[in-house]
């Protein structure tokens, strides 16, 4: 049967390869007017930077460097979306509150303490977008008051699937201009700490 295939010849893998990686070449100019999916980060194209919600703020930080990414997919054992984290989150007092709060040292913080669960993150769909011009999607990050959005799109059984992150950072790096967007606590508890400081 495999007569007619000759094997292949193997080598030495060399000292410091590498390995391939999915890319999206995001455009390097937009306008206001693009299409907005042009500026998404589209993760069926990108591999997408997870953690687990029981690993620390630190080694969410670390990862967040090593990857050259701001918000990471907080996802559980079996790669279900439970949250997210964004640098913000991390560098900002949240962690340094919950371990105060709690009797802990920051290192002991984890990535659920802090994080934003997936009961709570507004979500945009992949049908809007794609309806959608830049303009759009920086409106909605600016009224939101947020550096981060998440995109869903419907599975083969109905079920939302994350298919794309848009970064107000990015987006004004193609623009070519700044946009402000104002972090705003959520929760009464998050407005309480903010009053108390």
């Amino acid at each position: 049967m495999l007569r007619d295939y000759a094997p292949l010849p193997f080598a030495l893998l060399q000292a410091g390869a590498g390995y391939a990686q999915p890319t999206q070449a995001l455009p390097e100019k937009i306008t206001l007017d693009d299409a907005a999916l042009g500026a998404m980060t589209d993760l069926a194209r990108v591999a997408t930077v997870i953690i687990l919600a029981g690993d620390t703020v630190d080694e969410a930080h670390r990862r967040m460097i090593q990857r050259g990414v701001r918000l990471l997919l907080v996802v559980d054992q079996d790669r279900r979306v439970v949250g997210l984290i964004t640098a913000t989150d991390i560098l900002g007092e949240k962690p340094v509150l919950y371990a105060s709060e709690r009797g802990l040292r920051r290192e002991e913080v984890l990535v659920r303490d802090i994080m934003t669960p997936q009961e709570r993150l507004e979500v945009l769909s992949l049908a809007d977008i794609r309806a959608a011009k830049v303009g759009h999607v920086v409106a909605t990050l600016k009224k939101a008051g947020r550096q981060h959005a998440v995109v869903v799109e419907p599975d083969g059984q109905g079920r939302q699937v994350v298919r794309g992150l848009y970064s107000a950072t990015q987006i004004a790096r193609q623009l070519g201009a700044s946009i402000q967007t104002t972090e705003i606590a959520r929760t009464f508890s998050e407005i309480e700490a903010t009053l108390a400081r």
